[in-house]
């Protein structure tokens, strides 16, 4: 274990100097245009501390902005605008134009000013563990807003903030495939740097005959949030969510120590960041998880449309569908089902160590529902040698890897529900869809029968869950503040609101007040924050973006 040195009853007394000779609130963080925010030479002398790899931000889109308006860029970014691999690469691009609020659209007026609005100030593209020590003390010095960025696929804004400081991961690109002994687990694992992304290693280990848990989208990356914050993945009902895999985080915390968190090392530590949400108890330099042999898959991908509206068939089939969900998880497979007023399309089942005809059969119940209700549909089953091949034929290429321009909400969905109240769901399924939204449904077991006893602080929701659901609503590219406010209201008063009072119970349960005691011991200074993280209501944002502590 290595420890940084961090005087932090030193960093309390800088802090109170320089705020009170500032005149600035003790309460609130600086931001540009404050007298406390550091000069031009500060900025200067800590990009020479850190080798020159201060970012300062130049949003993506200024291109399709005056003064900076070029025709031609404009056009090749907006064409791509949908496309992660354009924000993945950017250190402040805002993937979510909700949150996003009109700061410099691609999509907005050329004569509406470029501002930086919600975007980071700075960000350090980090090397080394002692960037995240550099970069945490310089903001705890200078009283500047942190947050942590890898690829940006973040739809809460938890990876920026208006005047930030950011300390972003991308180029932390290591996998390294090893042998892990412990008194926990002996087998395969692979330790992966902050930067990586899941397509990186998903390549890797096939060539190494291996799995991961991970997540569908191969451009999210695995260290951050995706398994900090659970993580569910295609082989959930196999392996378990993504946290259910971690054997040890090597993680710098707020008061600047670089440590390992494992089960007999920093073990509150290891529980924290293995399911109880991610940019505030530190910053994770790597993890380390579990990894499998490669096995065959088989994929089913089956559409059917709502030909007749006038008829209730097509929802009643929507019924049939959830009643059996819980036979295809229960069997080891994950299903995403995505449902609309017009469509459904499961895309795909994923049914491990399965042949086509056993899958077949396995689906031949729903399929006889469809013929009863004679209800015409597509049924294409794909049987694949190994799960590898299975991903990047029937997920990378799906469309829900792009970059989707909405607003989300959702909930996690016990399997009583659907089995004794499933009349009642279709109800809700069909009133959510016929008002405009899109219902997306991820089925998956991971309870204790797939993943054995775990320890760590997934909510435990996820352990009697059949699926999560996510809703979502269009959010047109250039809307305006009264558009965004009447489908934010939509979103919000009727189905699902993602910054909900209830916050702390439905993102974390029974495991918040131990959360709170851990980020509150290895985070002392309250450095780190993010939307509905631990802790975060000991701030708010004010209006401008300016984060300030909590009456």
């Amino acid at each position: 274990m290595r420890f940084y040195r961090s005087p932090s009853l030193l960093l309390l007394c800088i802090f109170s100097v320089l705020q009170a000779s500032a005149g600035l609130s003790l309460n609130c963080r600086c931001m540009p245009g404050d007298s406390c925010w550091p000069s031009s030479d500060d900025w200067a002398r800590f990009n020479t501390s850190i080798g020159g790899r201060l970012v300062s931000t130049q949003p993506l889109a200024s291109p399709c902005h005056d003064p900076f308006y070029n025709a031609s860029e404009c056009l090749a970014l907006r064409q791509q605008w949908t496309k992660p691999e354009l924000h993945d690469d950017s250190s402040s691009s805002i993937m979510a134009a909700s949150v996003a609020n009109e700061t410099c659209d691609a999509f907005g007026p050329r004569s509406k000013p470029c501002t930086l609005g919600a975007m980071v100030r700075y960000a350090v593209n980090a090397s080394s563990p002692d960037d995240f020590v550099k970069t945490i003390r310089f903001s705890q010095e200078r009283n500047i807003r942190l947050v942590v960025r890898n690829t940006g696929h973040d739809y809460l804004g938890k990876s920026t903030g208006a005047g930030a400081l950011s300390i972003w991961t991308h180029s932390l690109k290591d996998i390294k495939f090893l042998n892990y002994t412990s008194s926990q687990y002996t087998g395969p694992a692979v330790r992966l740097t902050a930067g990586i992304q899941g397509g990186d290693v998903y390549d890797a280990a096939h060539k190494k005959g291996l799995v991961i848990v991970g997540g569908e989208c191969a451009t999210v990356g695995p260290v951050g949030g995706y398994t900090q914050g659970g993580g569910h993945s295609a082989l959930s009902s196999r392996y378990g969510l993504g946290a259910d895999q971690v054997l040890e985080w090597e993680v710098v915390d707020g008061m600047g120590r670089l440590l390992t968190a494992s089960p007999t090392q920093n073990p509150d530590l290891y529980w924290a960041l293995s399911g109880g949400g991610a940019g505030t108890y530190g910053v994770v330099y790597a993890m380390t998880v579990k990894a499998f042999p490669d096995f065959p898959v088989t994929g089913v991908v089956l559409q059917f449309e709502n030909k007749n509206p006038s008829s209730n068939r097509y929802f009643e089939a929507i019924g049939h569908y959830h009643r059996h969900l819980p036979t295809y998880t229960t069997a080891g497979g994950m299903a995403i089902a995505q449902i609309t007023n017009s469509s459904f399309l499961l895309t795909p089942l994923t049914l491990p160590d399965y042949t086509a005809a056993k899958a077949k059969k396995l689906v031949a119940p729903f399929l006889e529902d469809l013929h009863k209700l004679n209800i015409s549909y597509t049924l294409n089953i794909t049987q694949s040698p190994s799960y590898y091949q299975h991903y990047m034929e029937l997920i990378e290429p799906n469309p829900t890897q792009l970059v989707q321009n909405g607003q989300y909400g959702g909930r996690l969905l016990p399997i009583d529900l659907i089995q004794r109240n499933n009349s009642q769901l279709t109800d809700a399924v069909k009133k959510i869809t016929m008002d405009g939204a899109a219902f997306v449904g991820i089925g998956m077991n991971v309870s204790s029968s797939v993943t054995g006893n775990v320890w760590n602080s997934v909510l435990p929701a996820w352990r009697t869950a059949a699926m999560t659901v996510i809703l979502s609503t269009n959010w047109p590219a250039g809307a305006n503040l009264t558009e965004m406010k009447t489908l934010a209201d939509k979103m919000t008063d009727k189905w699902a609101n993602p910054l909900q009072p209830d916050w702390k119970q439905t993102f974390y349960g029974r495991n918040y007040n131990s959360l709170y005691a851990i980020k509150s011991k290895y985070d002392p200074l309250r450095t780190f924050y993010a939307p509905t993280a631990v802790g975060s209501d000991d701030w708010q944002v004010e209006a401008g973006g300016r984060l300030c502590q909590a009456a």
